[in-house]
């Protein structure tokens, strides 16, 4: 089908480099917790014939969409519909106690901006949807025609970042009163209007930040993601490896800080002999967060904004 042909994993190279020490032995289990259209997952089948795939995802059409993909791996890869914070009861359903990598690459997949009716991105008019996952919860269209003006201020600026929040907020409100919101275009032409002139000059698409601040709130991103790094860090092997991939500050710093604080020793300083209990558990293996070459720029321009970081399981938790 046609958005498999036309899908570029980001930066897959250096993904599969980063797990390969964990996930390249007979029996190793990788889990891509952020699925899509499955374009690691093959990558990361084709390259270890060992391996055993396990893909999750909350969109049940991307999971028809790599189901077709990764069919010629047969049983080697088990796919389920699920949201990533999840995982220990996907796990569990399987029989399985710990795996050897996990992958999530996170925010809207590719074939999420491309399906116009889905409503995820500003550069197309359509419903205003954005619900990862279909079939539950709330659509943008109802955040913005329900949420009050503080709710919607709290969004756009906690969510977008969104310097004008008040200004698109209290318009959104006047404006819904004369007609509820339904498509995208209409909020575009909204947020463009709201900002002053100067600052639409720069920037690119002054709509994004709404955007990126809606499609967090109906999808509960961040709050999913703060209760999926620890669970996932659980899942690990010793010597098992985790790879993010954060595409805008606000998860990147959420992934920072779990990483962070598996990394770090536990012991009161100035302690002559730090306990095993209070070693760290976890080693980082990027500088920092890791940012694309000009040559994964050239071949996926979407992966300008990308983040990655990865660390490896030492030893259990105290």
């Amino acid at each position: 089908m046609a958005p498999i042909e036309r899908h570029v994993p980001v930066m897959r190279q250096r993904v599969l480099a980063i797990l390969a020490p964990a996930i390249q032995h007979q029996g190793a289990v990788l889990v891509d917790a952020t699925l899509g259209l499955g374009g690691h997952a093959a990558f990361a089948l084709e390259r270890f014939p060992d391996l055993h795939l396990i893909g999750i995802d909350r969109d049940r059409v991307a999971l028809d969409l790599s189901r077709e993909r990764l069919e010629p791996f047969g049983p080697r890869a088990t796919l389920v519909h699920a949201v990533y914070d999840e995982l220990p009861e996907v796990l569990a359903s399987l029989g399985i106690a710990t795996v050897h990598g996990i992958l999530f690459d996170l925010g809207v997949s590719s074939m999420q901006l491309d399906e116009a009716g889905r409503g995820f991105a500003y550069s197309v008019d359509a419903p205003l949807d954005m619900r990862m996952d279909q079939g539950l919860g709330l659509t943008a269209a109802d955040v913005l025609n329900t949420y009050d003006t503080a709710a919607l201020i709290r969004i756009l600026r906690d969510f977008g970042e969104e310097r004008f929040a008040p200004r698109i907020a209290s318009r959104i409100v006047r404006e819904r009163a004369i007609a509820p919101f339904t498509n995208s275009g209409r909020l575009v032409d909204l947020v463009r209007d709201s900002i002053p002139a100067a600052t639409r000059r720069t920037g690119g698409n002054p709509a994004k930040r709404t955007f990126q601040a809606l499609r967090i709130e109906v999808n509960e991103e961040l709050s999913v993601l703060e209760r999926a790094i620890p669970v996932a860090l659980d899942s690990l092997a010793v010597g098992g490896r985790i790879v993010v991939m954060a595409y805008q500050s606000l998860e990147d710093r959420i992934v920072k800080r779990a990483l962070a604080e598996g990394s770090r020793v536990r012991a009161p300083h100035g302690l002559p002999v730090i306990p095993d209990s209070m070693q760290p558990w976890l080693q980082l293996l990027t500088r920092g967060a890791e940012k694309p070459t000009d040559g994964e720029l050239t071949e996926n321009p979407r992966s300008a904004s990308v983040r990655v970081r990865a660390a490896e399981r030492l030893d259990v938790a105290a």
